[in-house]
């Protein structure tokens, strides 16, 4: 046997090739958001009623998203993600109406500030974890409200700020369609991006930590800094569902951002089903369509949705997503 040549550099490694069965995820992943894109455009139609409710799911699905990584993936139950949707908002409206900015360097900054935010309070909250990091998280949750209607030299007060004005693309103001089109797209994008997240290898890691902390350590690999992380992403893409409501409703208030916001936001994944990131924006879905599209139940829609989620979790604990791919498996053994 030869001894190796030291003076020979080493190759530097080979690119990794794209396989068939990533090609056909990504193909997938791309084929499933314009059949998503598709749908919601025809149900709406130029109805402006419907253009709302959309632009209200595509808010749910941004900040029910943003709480897959931490809830679902890493098992850290934080409440705090109204907050982070009204920085998103807030961050918008103060840009561009008070300082008169481009509404663009308030969805950056939003997203940039919630995501500080949730550093910080992950890093305090770091010994916490089940009732008492919810505790913690939604007692600031409760106070930055509060904080909202005070501070009036910013946000506005009670009243808010209104008059927001739209996103640009050099000068050009695009239609309301065109703005619902874009909400949808954005929705896709960031699902598509946390479920490649979720099938990486930093994913596999975080879900790890969520099952045994002492088993990530032996790696060498930080379970905290795996949540903060994670808290940081899933707080930026709340914030960006705030700033797509602001550009709804051109407007924002101490209000719009409750807590129980929060709490529909945890059901969104468990009824549209946890092992996907897709689940999120399936479950806002059906959320805003039980709570504000049924007919002859908008006095009662919550307790609607508290059936529906009863019947899900006892029918299909999987999720709808989990019940059809049972129900596929199941046609496909029959054949």
């Amino acid at each position: 046997m030869s001894a190796p040549d030291l003076d020979t550099p080493p190759r530097a490694p080979a690119a990794r090739a794209v396989t068939p069965s990533s090609l056909r995820t990504i193909l997938g992943e791309a084929t499933l958001s314009l059949l998503v894109l598709t749908a919601v455009l025809l149900w709406m139609g130029p109805s402006l009623y419907r253009q709302d409710l959309v632009f209200l799911t595509a808010t749910y699905a941004l900040i029910a998203l943003g709480m897959y990584l931490p809830f679902v993936l890493a098992g850290s139950l934080s409440m705090a993600y109204s907050a982070y949707a009204a920085i998103g908002a807030y961050a918008v409206a103060y840009l561009s109406v008070e300082q008169g900015l481009s509404p663009w360097w308030g969805w950056l900054v939003g997203a940039a500030l919630a995501a500080l935010v949730a550093i910080i309070i992950a890093l305090a909250t770091r010994k916490l974890s089940g009732f008492y990091l919810a505790a913690v998280t939604l007692l600031f949750a409760l106070a930055f409200e509060h904080w909202l209607g005070d501070a009036t030299a910013v946000t506005g007060g009670a009243s808010g700020i209104s008059a927001i004005p739209v996103p640009s693309f050099f000068g050009w103001e695009p239609p309301r369609y065109a703005q619902v089109v874009a909400a949808i797209a954005l929705v896709c994008v960031v699902a598509v991006f946390i479920d490649r997240l979720r099938r990486s290898s930093w994913g596999l890691a975080l879900s790890a930590a969520r099952e045994s902390t002492a088993g990530i350590l032996s790696t060498g690999i930080s379970p905290t800094h795996l949540r903060v992380v994670a808290l940081a992403v899933g707080a930026a893409i709340a914030a960006l569902g705030g700033a797509v409501f602001t550009a709804s409703v051109q407007a924002v208030t101490p209000e719009t951002f409750g807590l129980d916001l929060v709490f529909l936001a945890i059901f969104m994944p468990i009824i549209g089903g946890r092992r996907s990131a897709w689940g999120a924006p399936l479950g806002a879905l059906i959320v805003v369509a039980v709570t504000l599209n049924m007919p002859g139940y908008q006095g009662s829609g919550e307790l609607l949705l508290a059936v529906v989620v009863l019947v899900i979790l006892l029918m299909a604990p999987g999720g709808v997503i989990g019940w059809i791919r049972n129900a596929l498996a199941y046609l496909r053994g029959k054949k």
